[in-house]
């Protein structure tokens, strides 16, 4: 179908006309005449498919034509990121140039004050077109900078993106202060539950327009290489070699991934650049200008050129990584082959991708080639065990180190604890002989005649079985290795010439035989001498004067510095 066949403003026509857009797109040619006819419209489309003129055109025809407030917000326009409100307002500029009178402005963050005070003046005097990111947009409304009161459409583009991002609080909060009549257009790439939710809230018997399930443009020229993380820049060095590098975007899903592929491709001497949401809004401007323009050559960015970002002339993406939803790589690949044109999209597959690498093959109902790596280069993984098996040999090696270690690990258990219980046994063996031994031991003792003073001195010590100690009521010891002996001289206050030696009782020939556990240390018995205590007598009287002189002499040590002080102040 053609434009000119729609119900569509002359001046929007025109712009169309300029821009050499003849004929519509499936989106566009159902999604336009139910726009005109004012009801709300829930439209299920991949990016890429014309969505943002599907419904830019029929709200731009309708606001020309007239019968809406002056000076007034009668547009607003929601989108996931900076990029593609910008891409909209740019969009909008085109489409609208021979429209008098309405005017737009775009609102999102990341900006300097300057930019804050012409997003304010444009609320405040009442700008037709809003587009505007959730977060900002909502900051301006708490602080009632925007009327919307008179809002006449509502429109929602990549709606699954926002709510992925977090944004259906502000979402909702947004649309409860709008007028009841207001018409709501929503679009998404998928429609999961998140989004049926928002549409049954949002939308008032809506007109639901749901194209072929999102797949990639024909002209992609899908394939992959299967390899591992340390292979990736060596193969981008491989495909830049021929030549390739004239308007490539490599995709990846992690910062810092992208900051690492960028500073790599420069040392390569590659005209790269990066694209991610660590960069200033500034900066962001300014590496999308020099893209589009051609001074760079390849761009490494995050999933927020995923979507929606409309550069006509990209010829190769590389997914660095597999995204983990099959939607997301349709819309990473969607960039290229766009307008009619041929494209190249190339997936590095790691070992941990396979498996979500597979369910996008499942997705698309085919599968995608996989390329041989360059020569010089080691094997990759093999595709068919799903990432399991290396066919690298370093790989290899490992794999069967670990598996040999853990066979091993229970033998070795069963060797450890074997060892523990002979040595348990040797143990005991040990201590029956031990005591075996020292009861032979005894027994030569006693029976040999010729004695050394060592061994008679162990004899005389006293038995070690209770029942002998305890029929020894005066054994009580005084000291270390000291004990009392009754002995009739020290009752009777004499002074015996040589010590007396303790009297002990050898024990019977069958308390040698009998077996002991364990015999404790044998001590030396000590000799005790009784000494006579000495009488000391004291005389009254000289202990008197001997006390009288000490006070004395305590007095005169007491007086002398008294006397001193007393001298000292008569001199003075």
């Amino acid at each position: 179908m053609y434009f000119d066949e729609l119900d569509l403003n002359d001046n929007v026509l025109d712009a169309l006309y300029d821009m050499n857009f003849e004929t519509c797109t499936p989106v566009q040619e159902s999604c336009i005449p139910e726009i005109l006819k004012g009801k709300d419209v829930l439209g299920v489309a991949q990016t890429g498919t014309g969505k943002t003129a599907a419904y830019l055109l029929p709200i731009l025809s309708m606001l020309d034509d007239g019968n809406y407030q002056e000076d007034a917000i009668n547009c607003i326009i929601m989108a996931p990121t900076r990029e593609l409100a910008q891409q909209i307002d740019q969009a909008m500029q085109g489409f609208g140039y021979y429209l008098n009178g309405i005017s737009s402005v775009a609102i999102y963050g990341g900006n300097d004050g300057t930019r804050y005070d012409q997003e304010l003046k444009s609320l405040s005097l009442g700008a037709d077109v809003v587009i505007a990111t959730p977060g900002r947009f909502l900051s301006h409304i708490s602080l009632d900078h925007a009327d919307l009161s008179k809002v006449s459409f509502f429109v929602l583009d990549e709606a699954d993106r926002m709510l992925d991002m977090g944004f259906y609080d502000d979402i909702m909060t947004i649309a409860k202060k709008l007028p009841e009549n207001c018409q709501t257009i929503l679009f998404s790439a998928t429609m999961p539950d998140n989004i049926e939710k928002l549409a049954k809230n949002l939308l008032k018997d809506p007109v639901k327009i749901k194209l072929a399930v999102s797949k990639p443009a024909e002209k992609i020229q899908q394939s992959a290489y299967v390899c591992h993380d340390t292979q990736k820049l060596d193969i981008i060095r491989d495909i830049f070699k021929a030549g390739n590098l004239k308007r490539v975007i490599i995709f990846s899903g992690k910062k810092q991934t992208v900051k690492q592929i960028n500073l790599a491709l420069q040392r390569m001497k590659i005209n790269s650049g990066e694209m991610h949401s660590d960069l200033a809004q500034a900066q962001r401007d300014e590496m999308m200008y020099q893209f589009k323009s051609g001074q760079i050559d390849v761009l490494v960015a995050t999933d927020i050129l995923s979507r929606g970002i409309d550069i006509d002339d990209i010829a190769m993406v590389i997914n660095y990584d597999v995204p983990h939803d099959a939607e997301d790589y349709v819309h990473r690949i969607g960039r290229t082959a766009r307008a009619d044109r041929d494209g190249v999209a190339i997936t590095f597959v790691s070992p941990y991708d396979i498996t979500y690498f597979k369910q996008i093959e499942k997705f698309l109902g085919k599968e995608i080639h996989k390329n041989t790596l360059p020569d010089g280069m080691d094997e990759g993984p093999d595709y068919s065990s799903g990432g399991k098996k290396h066919t690298n040999a370093k790989n290899r090696r490992k794999k069967n180190r670990d598996n040999n270690a853990h066979r091993r690990k229970p033998h070795h258990k069963d060797e450890r604890e074997e060892k523990k219980s002979t040595k348990a046994l040797e143990s005991d063996n040990s201590k029956t002989d031990h005591s075996v031994s020292n009861s032979k031991k005894e027994q030569a003792k006693a029976a040999s005649p010729n004695k050394s003073k060592q061994q008679r001195r162990k004899e005389q010590l006293p038995p070690s079985s209770n029942e002998e100690k305890s029929n020894k009521p005066n054994s009580n010891s005084t000291g270390k290795g000291r004990k009392k002996v009754n002995d009739p001289a020290k009752q009777k206050g004499e002074t015996p010439n040589k010590p007396v030696m303790a009297e002990v009782s050898t024990p019977s020939s069958a308390e040698k035989t009998a077996p002991t556990k364990k015999k404790r240390r044998k001590k030396k018995p000590q000799r005790t001498t009784i000494e006579q205590p000495a009488t000391t007598k004291y005389n009254v009287t000289e202990v008197l004067a001997t006390s009288k002189k000490k006070e004395n002499s305590l007095k005169e040590f007491v007086k002398k510095p008294l006397n001193w002080l007393k001298s000292f102040g008569k001199r003075k």
